[in-house]
Formats: structure tokens, C-alpha cells, sequence
């Protein structure tokens, strides 16, 4: 069995994408727009009807259904979901563990440039760098070091 992250970003999926490329060197591995699904079926059995609730605003095809981005030896899955515009990232934490102060300054660094920082890059009884930041899509990161 295997746990694997999926986000959520609610019509900033590519954008997303593009940020955590430069910030983290993610490599996207698969991307799948709406309009690239095959169209729902012209009559649905009553038991299986379909009431649209799972595809996005008019006007959004161009939006991402799916997509699987690599971070190190990571794979984590998003899409932009309903296209609301109201992503929300609550209740959890990626952890990004680093072999090196500069790797650790680096990256928190990037993922903090337009985001939140909620506890500073520093030394710790548990590591020689940690931190928390919430990235610019509200995204919480904690950057961690080992002794």
C-alpha cells in the first residue's frame, strides 16, 4: 500500500506547477486538462446520473484535471478540483527533508517569496535547521534537517 499527497488548487493548478519547478526543481510527470476527458454520456441510467457536480465552471477546459509532479523521489498528485477560486490547505504539513544548511536555506527561502512564514529557519534541540512556511497557494511546508 502506498499514501500518496493530492492538492487541490482550486484554478491555480498550472501555476502552481510552474512555481514549485523553480522553487524545488519539481518535475511535472503527467497533466491532463478537463477538455481532454472524453464527454459524458449523452443519457446516464438513472442509478449513475450524473449531475456535473464533478466538472468545472464554464469556461475552464483548459483547467487541470490531473497531474503528477515529482519532488525528489516524491510523487505528488493535484489538479485544480472545482475551479473555485477558494483553495484551502488545512490540517497538514509537507515535509521536506534536507541533507544541507544551504538546501534548507534555499528552499525556504523560495517557498516563502510570496507565502507566509509561520516559524523561522533556524537551529533547534531536534535540528540544525527547521522551519514552517505556508507557500503563496497556502500550501504548509516544514523544512527539516537532520542532526
Amino acid at each position: 500500500m502506498q499514501v500518496q499527497t493530492y492538492l487541490f488548487f482550486d484554478g491555480r493548478c498550472e501555476e502552481a506547477l510552474e512555481f514549485y519547478r523553480g522553487a524545488l526543481g519539481a518535475e511535472v510527470m503527467m497533466l491532463m486538462r478537463f477538455k481532454d476527458a472524453p464527454p459524458e454520456p449523452a443519457e446516464s441510467s438513472e442509478a449513475g446520473k450524473s449531475d456535473g457536480s464533478c466538472m468545472p465552471p464554464a469556461g475552464s477546459e483548459n483547467k487541470v484535471m490531473h497531474a503528477s509532479f515529482r519532488i525528489g523521489d516524491t510523487t505528488v498528485l493535484a489538479s485544480d478540483g472545482h475551479c473555485q477560486g477558494k483553495p484551502s490547505f488545512q490540517g497538514f504539513s509537507l515535509s521536506l527533508n534536507v541533507s544541507s544548511e544551504a538546501d534548507a536555506n534555499r528552499l525556504f527561502a523560495a517557498l516563502a517569496e510570496g507565502g507566509q512564514v509561520q516559524m523561522p529557519l533556524a537551529k533547534t534541540f531536534y535540528s540544525p535547521r527547521f522551519g514552517m512556511v505556508a507557500d503563496r497557494f497556502g500550501v504548509s511546508w516544514m523544512i527539516y534537517m537532520a542532526p
